[in-house]
């Protein structure tokens, strides 16, 4: 069994720690009314988009998620980080600059690594760090502590979560060659997560778009081989034009972050299908550090 295996299994019960661990700290992250950037780097980053979409939906205030290398230089109340790792060079580069400019807060799996000397708090999740490049239970538990602290639901997203371990695989979707993910709203950044997990586990052709968007280009490379996969709730008719294609549609009624677990499920299938080891992709290392 690989570590992903193992690791992407352990979620629904890790996400009852991340919760509690944000009941204790509900004084290191935004408060209701502040404008706040979210910023990360790959995986970091997609739970950031998903976080603003829904801080700013639930009425904590406007949010903006970038990449750590391309904050623009606005006025913010606060600075949200996430580096698993806590070395990523972006990120790391970033909280020093801001230091002394705005209150920063970072959430990390590891307390000892450089984010941790330049942000102004810090979160540490290392209950769930990994062995695997892959980033699957780390950030899932990032994301669960930021919803836990906007008041939303957690004991119905670990029961989904249990149920997304336990349930089959879309019929046929490991035997498909394309693969696309859409969102709407705050899941626009989970199907970016979802695309990037295949295409790093599983070296997989993987897309991801808002729902609308989808029907604007990328429908047309939607056939046979396709799986089309929603993360909540479609555009009202994109699941019979989707099915015109031949393409595969797939959709769920539990909360989105735990039907991630399915499509973690999916890219570690996909590699062993392909031969790929899930654990260390290629041309890919647990943290970023970029040389001088």
């Amino acid at each position: 069994m690989t570590h992903i295996d193992v690791e992407l299994a352990s979620q629904p019960p890790l996400w009852r720690k991340a919760a509690e661990l944000a009941a204790v700290n509900l004084d290191v992250l935004p408060r209701p009314g502040q404008r706040v950037a979210v910023v990360g780097c790959g995986t970091s980053l997609y739970m950031a988009q998903t976080y603003a979409a829904l801080r700013e939906a639930s009425g904590h205030g406007e949010t903006d998620a970038f990449p750590a290398s391309e904050m623009p230089a606005r006025r913010y109340d606060a600075v949200v980080a996430l580096s698993r790792s806590g070395t990523t060079t972006e990120v790391v580069d970033l909280l020093t600059r801001l230091r002394g400019t705005v209150p920063t807060t970072v959430l990390t799996a590891d307390p000892d690594t450089p984010v941790v000397d330049v942000a102004d708090r810090a979160l540490v999740l290392d209950f769930a760090d990994e062995r695997s490049v892959v980033q699957t239970r780390s950030a899932t538990c990032a994301l669960v502590l930021l919803r836990a602290h906007l008041g939303l639901d957690v004991d119905a997203l670990i029961a989904d979560g249990e149920a997304a371990l336990a349930d089959e695989l879309p019929t046929g979707s490991v035997e498909r060659t394309q693969f696309t993910f859409l969102g709407t709203g705050w899941t626009v950044g989970l199907a970016n997560e979802a695309a990037l997990k295949l295409r790093e586990a599983a070296l997989a052709w993987a897309e991801s778009y808002p729902g609308m968007e989808y029907r604007h280009g990328p429908i047309s490379v939607s056939d046979e081989r396709s799986v089309v996969w929603t993360l909540g709730t479609p555009p009202r008719g994109l699941a019979d034009e989707v099915r015109r294609t031949g393409a595969l549609w797939v959709a769920s009624d539990r909360d989105p972050l735990a039907e991630v677990i399915r499509v973690q499920r999916l890219a570690v299938a996909l590699a062993g299908r392909y031969g790929v080891d899930p654990d260390h992709p290629r041309n890919l290392a647990r943290s970023i550090i970029l040389t001088a």
